[in-house]
């Protein structure tokens, strides 16, 4: 006999397919796609890219790491210097000498 009528269905061909949605799970609904088929991005924030010293950064990571080992367990960067922020009283800063 020949090889194309021995094989002319793989009934493995579907593997993939069967796993994938048979043992692992159904696939999840995609999201809403915008006008160029890109998902719609977050407008409450946004991401943004920094320079700061070394020493601050070692200074920042320190007290995340304290606020963690205090019990705040979600505590992060953006979290502190948002915190920061909010207390920051420009009113109470001296006027800088030109």
């Amino acid at each position: 006999m020949k090889d194309e009528k021995l094989m002319a269905h793989d009934p493995l061909s579907d593997a993939d397919a069967i796993l994938s949605e048979e043992y692992y799970g159904r696939r999840a609904e995609k999201p809403a796609r915008g006008a160029a088929g890109k998902p719609p991005r977050p407008t409450h924030y946004k991401v943004i890219c920094i320079s700061m010293y070394t020493r601050d950064l070692e200074e920042l990571d320190a007290k995340v790491a304290e606020l963690k080992r205090r019990g705040w367990t979600k505590a992060n960067k953006s979290q502190l210097i948002r915190l920061a922020l909010t207390m920051l009283d420009l009113d109470k800063l001296p006027t800088p000498q030109q």
